[in-house]
C-alpha cells in the first residue's frame, strides 16, 4: 500500500518531541496572546466572570486547531519540502515520521478541537468546522493563488475573536478589530518569511507574493499591511480609551514590528529566522501582557 509516494510500510515508534517539532509547537506562541486578549477582552467588556473552565477550553482549542493545521499542511507539502534544501531536513521529508502519522496526528486534533468546541458552547460549535476549513485548506492555496499569506493570517485571526466568543457567545466590534490586527499582522510576516524561498518557489511554479511579485514588492506590500496593523492598533486604544499599559504595549509591539523590517533586509536564514520566531514571538506576546493589564490597571 501507498500513501501518495510513500511505501506503507510498519511505521516505527515516533517520540513525541518529534510531533511537536512537526507542528512546530514553539510558534503557538503567536496565536495564543491574542486568544488570551480576547478572552480576558470578554471579562472587561460584559458582565462575564472569569471561569478557568472556559480558559482551559479555549486554550485546548486554539492548541488542537493549530496542531491540524501544522501537521496537515507538513503531510501535503511532504514532496515540495523534500525538494526544498531549507525544508528538506524536515520531519516527513528526512524520514523521522511517516506521512500516515502525521496525517493521523492530524485528524485526532482536529476530532479534538471540534469535541472540545461543543463543551464551549452552540455558536463556536456550529463554527468549527468553518475553522478547519480555512486551517486545512491553507495548505493548498500557495499552488494557485498569490492570497495564500492572507489565508495563513485569517486562519490565526480566528483566535482573540473565536475567544471571546466562547465566553460571550456572541459579536463585538473590538475583537472583531484585534482579530483583523492578527490578520494583516500575520499576512505581512508570512509574506517576508517567504522571501527566502523566491527561487525556489519560482522554480515550483509556486504562488507566493515574492515568488510572482519579487522580494521588493513583497516587502512594501508587507510594509503597507503593517502600517494598517499600526493605524487599528492606536484604533483600538481610542476606542477602549485605554490607560498607560495599553500604550506601553502598544509602542513596544510596533517598535518589534518595524525591528524585523530591518532585520529582514538580508535575506539569509539566520536573520529571516530571528525575525520571524523571536521578535513576533516577543511582539504578541508583549502586547497582550500589557493589554490584560490595562483591563486591571
Amino acid at each position: 500500500m501507498t500513501f501518495g509516494r510513500y511505501v506503507m510500510d510498519k511505521p516505527k515508534k515516533v517520540a513525541f518531541k518529534e510531533y511537536l517539532a512537526l507542528v512546530k509547537f514553539s510558534h503557538t506562541i503567536f496565536a495564543l496572546p491574542f486568544a488570551l486578549i480576547g478572552y480576558f477582552l470578554s471579562v472587561y467588556l460584559t458582565d462575564k466572570t472569569f471561569s478557568w473552565y472556559l480558559f482551559l477550553l479555549v486554550l485546548l482549542c486554539m492548541v488542537f486547531a493549530r496542531n491540524a493545521a501544522m501537521s496537515f499542511n507538513r503531510v501535503t507539502d511532504r514532496f515540495i519540502d523534500k525538494r526544498n534544501p531549507r525544508t528538506a531536513n524536515r520531519e516527513i521529508p528526512s524520514g523521522k515520521i511517516h506521512p500516515r502519522n502525521a496525517f493521523i496526528f492530524s485528524m485526532i486534533n482536529a476530532l479534538l478541537f471540534i469535541v472540545t468546541s461543543f463543551f464551549i458552547n452552540k455558536l463556536v460549535f456550529y463554527l468549527s468546522p468553518i475553522a478547519l476549513l480555512i486551517l486545512l485548506g491553507y495548505s493548498y492555496t500557495k499552488r494557485f493563488t498569490v492570497l495564500c499569506h492572507f489565508v495563513l493570517g485569517l486562519g490565526l485571526a480566528l483566535a482573540p475573536l473565536g475567544a471571546f466568543m466562547a465566553m460571550t457567545g456572541q459579536w463585538h466590534s473590538v475583537p472583531v478589530i484585534f482579530s483583523i490586527i492578527v490578520f494583516l499582522w500575520v499576512s505581512g510576516f508570512d509574506i517576508l518569511y517567504s522571501i527566502q524561498d523566491e527561487d525556489f518557489d519560482k522554480e515550483e511554479s509556486l504562488r507566493s507574493i515574492p515568488a510572482v511579485f519579487g522580494s521588493k514588492k513583497a516587502r512594501l506590500i508587507s510594509a503597507i499591511l503593517h502600517i494598517t496593523v499600526i493605524l487599528l492598533v492606536f484604533r483600538v486604544g481610542h476606542i477602549l480609551e485605554s490607560g498607560l499599559f495599553y500604550w506601553i504595549g502598544a509602542v513596544v509591539f510596533i517598535s518589534l514590528m518595524v525591528t524585523q523590517h530591518l532585520v529582514i533586509k538580508t535575506s539569509n536564514a539566520k536573520s529571516v529566522n530571528f525575525a520571524f520566531a523571536t521578535l513576533n514571538g516577543l511582539a504578541g506576546l508583549l502586547f497582550a501582557v500589557f493589554n490584560i493589564l490595562s483591563y486591571y490597571f
